[in-house]
């Protein structure tokens, strides 16, 4: 661990106003260490940055002290339950070789995780964003995919938020995985002091304990929205590839999803209905040349990954939901999963998209109360989801 000068001068580096990551990373290049840099006369700052920079570097800001005996403290808290506290300055070895080789890496990471677990052991690693108002089907798909990537050996990064990101993470809670695996990563947007959303703070400290939460800001660093596009830079630059599973054509996804393409990495996104907005997302990204993805196995395909175990990594985990099979054995499950042949009627006549009361009345002949008792029915088995505008969609689960 850095002692309380080191800290210091790090912090003066990446804190003084008017100096941005850029500068910085020039001036390590130039000189070296912070103490290094904060001893040179500026005649040779001003050989590396603007004047204006120069004059910023000699004034110590104001906040620096409190905020320096914040984070030595922080630093030196672990959690009773092993959770440690880490900074990973531009250079360290344990900086991830995947954020060195971007356009704009940070010149420190503040990193939260269970003892033992570091952040250049996420080199496998492919994140999975989208919606912060998904779908039922939406929710399920990226607990499935995550569950079952991560049992294939790969780690799932998301960046906390509301909607897909907390789904994925708990899926890949919920997978089976090595006890020295990184389970999950999340990217936050915020100081590490801090939750946010503060409904995920159960879900942060689960987190924790399997994996590693991790942020460019400084502590006491507030939600503000400018941080939420620099966070998903790290998204895209830390792992493999990005997994789209649900995104309106305005969604913050689609960002992620563009910085992994200039970064060069895979981009995959899953289709859903022409009449679903948080599918249009998803289909724009298709259309440029983002990989349909149907099943978890076509991801581990398209990156070359042998996944470890069998079991999850083969199932058809998508809108179709049932493992690849004879279309005979298919129906057999889907029947046998509806209850009943009424049952398997009315999913039929649902198909994918949401679809009104009146709708599904004219397609299956029934009267709207027999039609909502078994909708009832449905909902209740967690087939059916009911969704704003008295709209009923079909749900699949893997």
């Amino acid at each position: 661990m850095m002692n309380r000068e080191e800290l210091a001068g790090w912090l003066r580096l990446t804190e003084t106003p008017g100096v941005g990551r850029a500068s910085a990373r020039k001036l390590l290049a130039a000189f070296g260490l912070p103490s290094a840099i904060f001893a040179q006369p500026p005649a040779a700052l001003r050989q590396v940055v603007e004047p204006a920079q120069v004059h910023a570097l000699a004034r110590e800001p104001q906040s620096l002290n409190p905020l320096v005996e914040q984070t030595f403290t922080w630093l030196q808290s672990a959690s009773a339950e092993g959770i440690a506290h880490s900074i990973v300055t531009l250079g360290d070895p344990r900086y991830p070789a995947s954020l060195l080789q971007t356009e704009d890496p940070p010149v420190l990471l503040y990193v939260l995780g269970a003892q033992g677990f570091e952040l250049d052991q996420i080199e496998h690693s492919l994140a999975i964003v989208g919606s912060r108002n998904p779908s039922a089907q939406g929710d399920i798909d990226a607990r499935a995919f995550a569950r079952a990537l991560v049992e294939s050996g790969l780690t799932v990064l998301s960046g906390l938020a509301l909607g897909i990101d907390g789904s994925a993470h708990e899926g890949a809670l919920q997978a089976r995985s090595a006890a020295d695996q990184i389970a999950t990563v999340a990217v936050v947007g915020t100081g590490l002091d801090r939750v946010y959303p503060p409904r995920h703070r159960e879900l942060a400290h689960r987190i924790a304990r399997r994996g590693l939460i991790v942020s460019e800001f400084a502590l006491g660093t507030l939600p503000l929205a400018h941080n939420f596009p620099r966070r998903n830079r790290l998204i895209a630059g830390l792992t493999r590839g990005t997994l789209v599973v649900e995104a309106a054509l305005q969604s913050g996804s689609l960002i992620t999803a563009r910085l992994a393409v200039e970064q060069g990495k895979d981009v995959f996104a899953i289709p859903g209905s022409i009449h679903a907005p948080q599918s249009h997302g998803c289909h724009a990204l298709i259309r440029q040349g983002a990989k349909l993805v149907e099943t978890v196995q076509d991801i581990l395909e398209d990156l070359r990954w042998e996944a470890p175990v069998a079991a999850p990594a083969q199932e058809r985990i998508g809108p179709a939901g049932a493992p690849r099979s004879s279309p005979a054995l298919a129906a057999g499950k889907a029947a046998q999963a509806a209850g009943s042949t009424a049952h398997a009627s009315l999913l039929d006549a649902l198909g994918h998209a949401p679809v009104s009361l009146d709708a599904l009345s004219a397609r299956t002949g029934w009267d709207a109360p027999d039609l909502q008792a078994r909708l009832l029915e449905l909902e209740l088995e967690g087939r059916v989801a009911r969704l704003p505008g008295g709209l009923f969609q079909r749900v699949e689960r893997a």
